[in-house]
């Protein structure tokens, strides 16, 4: 059981109590702030940002249906532990899915939804810019889960945004310290372009390749092994 202070994210006063801790503690996990395999309680996480136990443990409840903890009864909430292989397998699931989500809707955006989802690319770049990589992880699920809902399939939003969820970034932090995180964050505009553009195909290139760095360049903080990539990728690949 931890009693070192935890490095978590700040409550947003504009959402419920329940969804913020649920935020923070998603984005601790995802940074590694809270260790794979290790034990929490719930007044221990709840010190750390600030409120009672009870919306920390609603929250942990809700993040164990994400798959990112399990709840150990009287005890507390080991966060989940994962793979290599489990973060590659993951995105790839991610890149068949978004990758033609994200060819269907080019050239569909709504003119007025356009501002809204700028202004969300410009807090990705910010809190890229600016080291704060919590606000960069809310910014990011956001936009995702805004674009894909422009497919209509709302199964297909929740299943994107819980595997997004379920990602580990552990160099996330060491790459927004050296500055390299502000040109993949860039890449929300670009992605926008496209689909303004109606460019179908590069938005479908530049999501595969964008998604790629989850479990590669982001939770290494090492570019591609070389190593000889999954048959799956042949079906990412833009046609």
């Amino acid at each position: 059981m931890t009693t070192s202070p935890l490095p978590l994210g700040e409550i947003q006063q504009n959402k419920s109590l329940r969804a913020s801790v649920t935020d923070a503690l998603r984005s601790a996990i995802i940074l590694g702030d809270l260790e794979e395999g290790r034990l929490y309680s719930a007044p221990a996480l709840a010190a750390a940002l600030g409120v009672s136990a009870t919306p920390v443990r609603e929250a942990m409840m809700d993040l164990a249906g994400e798959g990112l903890v399990t709840t150990m009864k009287n005890k507390g909430f080991r966060i989940t532990e994962m793979t290599g292989a489990d973060l590659e397998e993951q995105t790839q699931v991610r890149q068949l899915l978004e990758g033609p989500a994200m060819r269907a809707i080019a050239g569909h955006l709504p003119e007025e939804d356009l501002p809204a989802l700028r202004t969300l690319a410009e807090e990705i770049v910010e809190g890229a810019r600016q080291g704060d990589l919590h606000a960069y992880l809310r910014g990011d699920r956001v936009f995702h889960a805004r674009l894909l809902e422009h497919t209509g399939n709302r199964r297909l939003v929740d299943l994107t945004t819980r595997l997004r969820g379920q990602t580990r970034l552990r160099a996330l932090r060491t790459l927004a310290d050296s500055g390299r995180l502000v040109h993949s964050a860039q890449e929300h505009h670009d992605l926008l372009d496209h689909l303004v553009a109606g460019d179908g195909e590069a938005a479908h290139e530049l999501i595969v390749r964008h998604l790629g760095h989850t479990s590669r360049l982001w939770s290494t903080g090492e570019e591609e092994d070389g190593s000889t990539p999954s048959p799956l990728l042949d079906l990412v690949s833009p046609r």
